[in-house]
């Protein structure tokens, strides 16, 4: 579980987000980020003996900086009032599909993952097999746990079919994504309960024959 003073310093950094503030509340910053990596620790335990492909995976492989960087961003607030977690292998900064962890008070938190905005080569690669393999993949979005706990995939996608494929595909909207992620919206309540590691390993447990879907299509 998370402490409740985690969301809290996330909210407050929400309403003062700037450098003075932050520097005036660098404690509470401290404490938020060793309690957000103990849980990354918890969840990399859990998550390497359900998929040993992470196994091994250090907490700092995993989590991201609290630092935005503005330099192409309109937005010049200097820090994300969020603290998020990429598992794959080789940690957050690999291109293989992976889980994903986000915490953000409000309600915006979620336990997902998948693949984000593939290179183009990628991107080749995951449409080939899922128009090659399309039963397989259908059947696992179709799983009733993948339907209740994802609902369906989320990505953007192109209006028209991808060069190469035809618009009466029978997997032409999934052909069409550029991303295929899920998510699992978590409360603030639930995020502060004790069995928090194990509601997220669960998500994660019920993403896993997607990401490996993915992941096949990728390392091919």
């Amino acid at each position: 579980m998370l402490q409740a003073t985690t969301l809290k310093f996330l909210k407050n950094l929400g309403k003062n987000n700037n450098k003075e503030w932050f520097d005036a509340h660098k404690p509470d910053y401290q404490d938020a980020k060793a309690d957000y990596e103990t849980l990354v620790q918890q969840l990399i335990d859990g998550l390497s003996r359900q998929d040993a492909e992470v196994s091994g995976l250090q907490v700092k492989d995993c989590t991201f900086r609290i630092y935005k960087d503005v330099r192409f961003s309109k937005d010049k607030t200097p820090y994300k009032t969020n603290m998020g977690a990429a598992f794959s292998p080789g940690g957050r900064k690999s291109v293989r599909p992976g889980y994903y962890f986000h915490l953000e008070p409000g309600g915006n938190s979620f336990a997902g993952g998948g693949l984000w905005m593939p290179e183009a080569p990628v991107l080749k690669k995951v449409r080939q097999e899922i128009d090659y393999n399309f039963p397989e993949f259908q059947q696992i979005i179709s799983n009733k746990d993948f339907i209740k706990y994802f609902g369906k995939i989320d990505g953007e996608a192109l209006k028209t079919a991808p060069q190469g494929y035809q618009p009466d595909n029978p997997a032409i909207a999934y052909l069409k994504l550029k991303s295929f992620t899920v998510w699992h919206s978590m409360s603030d309540d639930a995020c502060t309960q004790p069995a928090l590691v194990r509601e997220v390993l669960k998500v994660f447990a019920v993403m896993q024959p997607f990401l490996k879907f993915l992941d096949r299509a990728v390392n091919d």
